[in-house]
């Protein structure tokens, strides 16, 4: 039987609780199951993120492939889906799922991730240009960010209210502008939700795959804060003239996915604004909380 990490073990454990251990538990049995059940065999280690395990596995039908098995979270509910209608094209394959236990056999991407890639200009075009590959009409089963972000202003009023209200006004209400303005009416594009230099691997039949997507319905500028507040531009953020850096990287990632530029600048502003709350809520390192404020105020 596979043996669970006892480092993942122990830190999903202490996030999750009782749910927690008691998948953990079963995760041995399942991971057994699914093996048999999709006819594949071991071909490496047992992997995992944060928040699930990547067994590599051979398979006699299908490439190299990993079963991926998170935990039972709605953050993880689309994630099958937005590979399935994918199908391949910019992200890795869905060969098979099991809904029930958040478990995928996948395509197992031969390189790297996009995050080994030193240059900054070819990783930051690469993202952008990966998200505009990724732009399909979305089904209609997946969660619109419409009504995602329409319970935001209260959210970040009362987060911020809790932690002592640590951001500017003019910061504040360039936020919930946006939210008001962009929020209610957006397009039915497919949005990854979570797109990053990790979250990027070098393929084989196409130069880069994405995977753990959120399986987002709306604007695909949603996701620029998760390309910018990153260690990718966090040395730009740290220069003498951080402004200018960022503008840069902006502009780059923008022209290459096909995004308007103010449109990607207001999302990752009002997103900064609340991950500058959640971090301070959450304990987050003093640093990624600065870092963090220093974004929602330049982003204005």
């Amino acid at each position: 039987m596979i043996e669970i990490p006892e480092a993942f073990a122990h830190e999903t454990i202490g996030r999750e609780g009782a749910p927690g251990r008691a998948w953990i538990t079963s995760l041995p049995q399942l991971l057994d199951d699914l093996l048999q059940r999709w006819s594949c065999r071991p071909d490496g280690p047992l992997m995992h993120g944060n928040v699930g395990v990547v067994l590599p596995v051979a398979h006699t039908d299908h490439p190299p492939a990993v079963i991926k098995v998170s935990f039972p979270h709605p953050g993880n509910d689309f994630e099958a889906d937005a590979f399935d209608t994918w199908k391949g094209a910019g992200a890795v394959r869905l060969f098979e799922r099991d809904t029930a236990h958040y478990a995928m056999l996948l395509e197992r991407a031969p390189g790297g991730a996009l995050s080994e890639v030193t240059d900054f200009d070819e990783a930051v075009t690469a993202l952008g240009e990966l998200s505009w590959r990724l732009a399909v009409e979305a089904p209609p089963a997946l969660p619109r960010l419409s009504r995602l972000v329409a319970e935001w202003p209260d959210e970040i009023a009362a987060a911020a209210a809790e932690v002592g209200n640590p951001l500017p006004g003019r910061v504040m209400g360039a936020a919930h502008a946006t939210l008001r303005e962009l929020g209610p009416n957006q397009p039915e594009t497919l949005v990854h939700g979570d797109l990053h230099d990790a979250n990027v691997l070098r393929g084989d039949r196409e130069p880069w795959l994405a995977i753990d997507p959120k399986g987002y319905v709306g604007d695909r500028a949603y996701d620029t804060i998760t390309v910018i507040r990153s260690y990718r531009f966090a040395p730009l953020l740290f220069s003498a003239d951080p402004a200018r850096g960022l503008r840069r990287g902006l502009d780059m990632y923008c022209e290459a996915a096909r995004i308007d530029r103010e449109r990607a600048r207001r999302w990752a502003q009002v997103r900064a604004v609340r991950a500058a709350l959640w971090g301070r809520q959450h304990g987050e390192p003093d640093w990624v909380v600065q870092v963090t404020d220093r974004l929602a105020e330049m982003l204005v």
